[in-house]
């Protein structure tokens, strides 16, 4: 083999940005900004809307509200340039959770009853459909033994979300739910 031979170019190292998201007041990126790089539980004061929001780096958690309560949007690496990008109810973003990156397998145990009782099933991959797999339509209670996973309640990862990182949730109030309604739910993987 020839040394004349001309080798690829080597790639830059990937671009790491001050802060892994960004809130935006307006849709399509405009309008006032906040860089956030960590867990808040009042963002109020830094904007007073959310309509698009670029996530840089890893995994997060918003919430309507402030003391990350009411609505949950689990949004990953990417770029959201409408509110409704992460299934959004309204552009009222007010807290926001980064969620800790995991190593290692994931599991999880789902009761049909309140209180770790009745019918479970454990399962350790995404699932679109939990009726096919577990026969129920409403998931009373689950514990999260490894891993950090969001629960939709329609099939196929839509509607309401819910985030549940390691330990018990003795009832569906536990991870924020008005209702037992747990259709499909999947592993928190990061990306970067």
């Amino acid at each position: 083999m020839s040394d004349d031979v001309e080798k690829a170019p080597v790639a830059a190292p990937p671009m790491h940005h001050k802060g892994p998201i960004i809130f935006y007041e307006d849709r399509d990126f405009h309008g006032r900004s906040y860089e956030c790089s960590s867990d808040h539980s009042d963002l109020q004061s830094y904007f007073s809307r959310c309509n698009s929001a670029k996530v840089l780096n890893g995994c997060w958690m918003l919430y309507e509200r402030s003391g990350y309560t009411g609505f949950q949007y689990y949004l990953k690496c990417g770029e959201y340039p409408d509110y409704q990008n992460w299934m959004g109810f309204s552009d009222s973003i007010m807290s926001c959770h980064m969620i800790p990156q995991h190593y290692g397998p994931y599991r999880i145990r789902l009761h049909e009853r309140e209180n770790l009782r009745g019918e479970m099933i454990e399962l350790t991959e995404d699932c679109p459909h939990v009726f096919e797999k577990f026969y129920h339509h409403d998931i009373h209670s689950c514990n999260v033994l490894e891993g950090y996973w969001i629960f939709y309640e329609q099939p196929n990862y839509r509607g309401r979300q819910y985030y549940v990182r390691p330990g018990e949730y003795r009832r569906f109030s536990d991870w924020g739910a008005l209702n037992a309604r747990v259709s499909s739910f999947r592993r928190v993987i990061h990306c970067f």
